[in-house]
């Protein structure tokens, strides 16, 4: 019993040396359970914060006491055989978006954005651009139907110093376009430092409508932007889990920030532009009075539809007519949305966060405005049964239909003269939206149902949330050039930069795609996807 004693008992007189190995262990866990502990509760902080700290709001934040500028009207010189000229710069410059502060920026013949330029259905016009920048850029002319070789893509560089003169007939309905950089990887930066600008189409008949029309004053451009300023400067950098691409803490229309604009008249016509490189809006009023949509991206609609929101991802342009009260004041608004896909994707790409946007306010004495007619115009868009072949476009930020944009490869080819139906499909678990150059199509089908309202006049972008299939009708009407490309691409800018975006080419029966400017020789170009 002794010796037992003696061999359990520990040389010192301490504890046995398995109790000690347990209490080391036991400390081992204590402390690496607080580790774990502290960890969780400092990555649950930060997601935490993360989360909080993404979701942004302007709303009541601060007095809108900036007079709101409009973009003047571009100046032009009509030649002996009718062509209107007009002149733009690409110019750098500082911007006082706040007082005492300047701001690097670009814009068109002036510091930042640019003029409104305007031409009538069966003018000739020509555009002399010259680039006063420090590296290449170029001008799209988007929503616009044009020759390929003017369309202003990436195959139509304008190098530093140099200069570009496209030229085309207007051969369109009247509509809100807009012009903007198109330069291959850099289009985010440079239409968010401010190279953008209106391009207003009229024809005989919207000038017979009684709808607003006097520009500037009670039809008014409305060029959002959102923004983020790091000191002086324009920030540009995405912020963690911002995949969708930019998206700026308060927007600015018409490059003011803060705005008001007085207003005379009972109806007031807004011409809405998403010049934001990757936020979607949602734009109504926060008394929930309703208004009257009267033209998407490629002109007026059949008829005015009566909504209180409209949804415009980047590139997409709405013509919208409230009606005012004498000596009220109320405020455009975008407000959250709920089609971005799941919580995550909300709260990360912006769908979560609310803006005021454009104050407008009434004069004490109102001129009475016309109602709106009931039937506003006779909308050119092919129809399904008229198609002649489909094509599926699976969008996926790593490229579309799992390509990504390369200059020398033709993707799809398109005979001039007929009608095509493309499916479109978003199952990359974040929004996208597709814009086509060179025509206006028709929305038939969103997931299998007809289209709401705001989709049913003529398009050239369309948003595609997560989990949505549109079928789109396109005619493609020329001319025919199989050499130079049209792109369609997601307008998320971001997305483009990275290769979400693909070329196709017009060419006349029976005759194959050819090569892309620059790219003799390269091999392989696709003949297109989807179903004959």
């Amino acid at each position: 019993m002794s010796r037992h004693t003696s061999r359990s008992a520990a040389p010192d007189g301490g504890s046995p040396p398995g109790t000690r190995r347990a209490f080391r262990w036991k400390r081992l866990v204590i402390v690496l359970g607080s580790l774990v502990t502290a960890v969780a509760v400092a990555v649950g902080g930060l997601f935490a914060w993360l989360w909080t700290d993404a979701r942004v709001s302007t709303v009541g934040k601060a007095p809108f006491d900036n007079a709101l500028a409009i973009p003047p009207l571009a100046e032009s010189t009509v030649e002996k055989d009718g062509t209107r000229v007009f002149d733009l710069r690409m110019q750098a410059g500082e911007t006082e978006f706040r007082d005492g502060v300047k701001t690097p920026t670009w814009g068109f013949n002036g510091s930042y954005l640019g003029p409104t330029l305007r031409a009538q259905r069966g003018e000739k016009v020509r555009v002399r651009i010259s680039n006063g920048l420090e590296e290449a850029s170029s001008v799209h002319w988007h929503g616009m139907h044009l020759p390929a070789r003017m369309d202003g893509g990436p195959h139509q560089p304008i190098a530093p110093g140099a200069s570009w003169t496209p030229h085309w007939t207007v051969d369109q309905p009247a509509a809100t376009l807009w012009y903007h950089p198109h330069p291959h990887g850099r289009t985010e930066a440079h239409v968010r430092r401010g190279l953008a600008g209106l391009f207003l189409l009229d024809d005989e008949e919207s000038a017979r409508l009684p709808l607003p029309k006097r520009y500037g004053v009670d039809d008014l451009p409305v060029v959002v932007q959102d923004v983020r300023f790091d000191g002086s400067r324009l920030a540009g950098g995405r912020r963690l889990m911002q995949n969708v691409g930019f998206l700026g803490d308060r927007t600015m229309v018409n490059g003011t920030l803060r705005p008001y604009r007085k207003v005379y008249d009972e109806l007031i016509r807004l011409r809405l532009l998403n010049a934001s490189t990757a936020r979607t809006y949602a734009f109504g009023f926060p008394d929930g009075r309703a208004f009257s949509l009267v033209g998407t991206d490629g002109g007026l609609s059949a008829r005015p539809a009566v909504m209180d929101r409209v949804q415009l991802s980047p590139g997409e342009r709405a013509e919208i007519v409230v009606r005012m009260e004498a000596g009220e004041r109320v405020m455009l608004r975008s407000f959250p949305q709920d089609n971005y896909g799941d919580a995550w994707q909300r709260r990360f790409g912006g769908g979560d966060d609310s803006f005021d946007v454009l104050e407008l306010r009434a004069a004490e004495r109102l001129r009475p405005s016309p109602g709106l007619p009931a039937e506003l115009a006779e909308v050119e868009l092919p129809r399904e049964e008229e198609a002649v072949r489909g094509r599926h476009f699976d969008l996926k930020r790593s490229g579309i239909n799992g390509r990504a944009m390369d200059r020398g490869r033709i993707d799809e080819t398109v005979v001039r003269g007929t009608t095509e139906v493309w499916t479109v499909r978003n199952t990359n678990g974040m929004p996208h939206n597709f814009h086509v150059h060179d025509v206006q199509f028709r929305v038939v089908e969103v997931n299998g149902s007809a289209p709401p309202p705001a989709l049913r006049g003529p398009k050239d972008t369309v948003f595609v949330p997560h989990g949505t299939t549109m079928r789109l009708v396109l005619r493609f009407t020329g001319p025919a050039d199989p050499d130079t490309p049209y792109m369609y691409h997601c307008h998320l800018l971001y997305h483009e930069d990275e290769g979400m975006m693909g070329q196709f080419v017009v060419v006349e029966k029976g005759r194959p795609a050819g090569t892309p400017p620059g790219h003799a020789g390269h091999a392989g170009h696709g003949r297109g996807h989807g179903e004959g």
